[in-house]
């Protein structure tokens, strides 16, 4: 039987042949913070450094690589775990932690100037860089020395598995401006800076296609059987924008710079690694700390892009903005979000809630409204809820709904004044569209509704909504 090592404190390891991980992270956490204060050289950095590089190498001479990880706050060398005992060595786990730094590992044939390398670098290591760690550490030629993060598998392997993006037909508009959306982003996190033009042709094609077409609009508004990335969300973010900022009758030029805003809000997040924004389950606090940061990364990029619309970098910034203050970032009391931020909040927060997630399933549309309506007049504004509410309804158009006489359909057009009675085109055993629409705003000569919508439903596999909405009757 399997059994589970003893977990060992640091002052066990005296009498021990076995390297003490605390004491050496300790050590390395000095170092840090010695190159960070003195001048290269200083009598204290080249002591600490003598001090760290002889503990290394005499492990090395027995064991390579040396692999400190901390797993859960505890130090592990070489899979056997260490406790700290005392407030100092607890303290050190967490400053190297916060850095999103959990895992140093090192092979034999390190040098003291590598080790020195590697203290400089994490003074200045900010875990939001776009380039891969490995990536920097080479630059410095640091080659026996990696760093990494240390995942949860036990969360990762129950997770669900969703595809990034929609997988089934797209109408040539929409697909094209996640394409050239998808490209602006990647650029970006790559420090390659941001394409004007591109953005440019990406709002007109969502002002003037993408937001006016119903087949494009039923591949936004409905359930959503992917996790979209962030160049997916940002498209269908600003889609969502535009549908709201019509109906509370936005003119032309105040339409096109929310259109660029919403695009551009989630910008900040090409500086968050993968792994924290795709992590199945819930953030750490430094996970969430650097989660959060987005908003103020993204108001950065944007703020020294000339030829943006003003507003866009302040969108960025205030769009996790609340109307009572809360939300983040702290940006003093008394600061109400800009007009174009509250418009944005409403439209991300139903897109994210619409959508697949690794830790959850997609929440149906009227299930959606309802989320809204419970945060309005606190997170968001009351007004822009309802105006949301009733520019796309309970049921929008794309969504696959069931009667109260047992039909299957499509929802193809909504009626104003009528949010809970769409038209739908139904369909048969085989997921076929039958001739003709069915309106079930209809009435008996009574009064009473022919038909009631009674659900959503998720598509079944296979069906391309997209044959539904762009059908003539």
């Amino acid at each position: 039987m399997a059994t589970t090592p003893p977990t060992r404190t640091a002052a066990a390891t005296h009498d021990d042949p076995a390297i003490d991980p605390i004491a050496l992270l300790r050590g390395l956490v000095s170092l840090r913070r010695l190159t960070g204060m003195y001048p290269a050289g200083h009598p204290a950095i080249e002591q600490k450094l003598s001090e760290v590089e002889q503990s290394i190498q005499r492990e090395l001479l027995t064991a390579s690589p040396l692999c400190l990880d901390v797993v859960r706050g505890q130090a592990h060398v070489n899979g056997l775990p260490f406790r700290a005992d005392s407030d100092t060595q607890a303290q050190a786990l967490r400053e190297l932690t916060e850095l999103g730094v959990d895992s140093i590992h090192m092979h034999a044939g390190v040098s003291r100037r590598e080790l020195l390398a590697l203290s400089e670098f994490l003074w200045q290591f900010k875990a939001a860089s776009g380039d891969a760690v490995d990536a920097q550490l080479a630059r410095l030629d640091i080659h026996h020395i990696s760093l990494g993060r240390l995942l949860p598998l036990d969360t990762r392997w129950r997770a669900a598995q969703w595809p990034d993006a929609p997988s089934g037909p797209l109408t040539p508009d929409y697909e094209e401006s996640l394409a050239l959306t998808e490209r602006t982003f990647d650029a970006a996190a790559a420090g390659q800076g941001i394409n004007l033009v591109t953005v440019r042709h990406v709002v007109e094609l969502l002002m003037r296609k993408v937001a006016t077409s119903s087949a494009a609009l039923g591949q936004i508004l409905a359930v959503k059987l992917y996790e979209n990335l962030t160049y997916c969300h940002s498209v269908n973010v600003a889609t969502l924008s535009l549908l709201l900022g019509k109906q509370i009758g936005l003119d032309e030029r105040q339409t096109s710079a929310l259109a660029e805003a919403a695009l551009l809000h989630d910008i900040g997040k090409t500086r968050i690694p993968l792994d924290v924004l795709r992590k199945p389950g819930a953030l750490d606090r430094r996970e969430r700390k650097l989660m959060e940061a987005h908003t103020v990364f993204g108001a950065e990029i944007l703020a020294e892009l000339d030829g943006l619309q003003p507003l866009t970098p302040t969108v960025a910034l205030e769009h996790h903005r609340s109307l009572e203050g809360g939300g983040y970032p702290d940006l003093g009391p008394g600061r109400v979000p800009h007009a174009l931020s509250q418009i944005v909040s409403v439209a991300d927060i139903y897109e994210a809630i619409t959508g697949a997630r690794s830790y959850q399933d997609p929440a149906m549309p009227e299930q959606a409204c309802l989320i809204l309506a419970r945060l309005a007049g606190t997170k968001l504004n009351t007004a822009l809820v309802k105006a949301f509410v009733n520019a796309i309804t309970f049921f929008p158009v794309g969504s696959v709904v069931r009667t109260d006489r047992g039909e299957l359909g499509v929802v193809v057009a909504t009626n104003d004044g009528e949010p809970l009675h769409p038209v739908l085109a139904l369909m048969d055993d085989g997921y076929e569209r039958r001739p003709g629409r069915v309106d079930t705003s209809e009435r008996e000569s009574a009064g009473a509704y022919l038909r009631h919508v009674i659900e959503t439903i998720r598509p079944p596999e296979g069906l391309d909504i997209t044959s539904f909405l762009t059908a003539r009757a």
